[in-house]
């Protein structure tokens, strides 16, 4: 996940307040232990955990999610947390 991929997220959620709090914690959530201490230094998901998802959802493990996949998925997690 490249910075202008994570900055096209970033954008699309700045302009959907009430999925500030989701993407937060869909962040906290996905993020690999110690992301703290690893580049980039961001709570991206684990390299796994992407992989895994991104094979289940696009049949190819380094594919990226789209904007609209992504605001899609917090909008369920928004309605439906768990």
């Amino acid at each position: 996940m490249g910075a202008s991929w994570m900055l096209r997220m970033v954008a699309a959620v700045a302009v959907r307040p009430r999925l500030w709090w989701v993407a937060l914690r869909q962040a906290h959530r996905m993020a690999g232990r110690r992301w703290w201490a690893r580049p980039p230094f961001l709570p991206v998901p684990a390299r796994p955990l992407a992989a895994f998802r991104a094979t289940t959802q696009y049949g190819r493990s380094d594919a990226l999610p789209t904007v609209d996949d992504v605001l899609v998925w917090l909008e369920w997690s928004r309605r439906f947390p768990g």
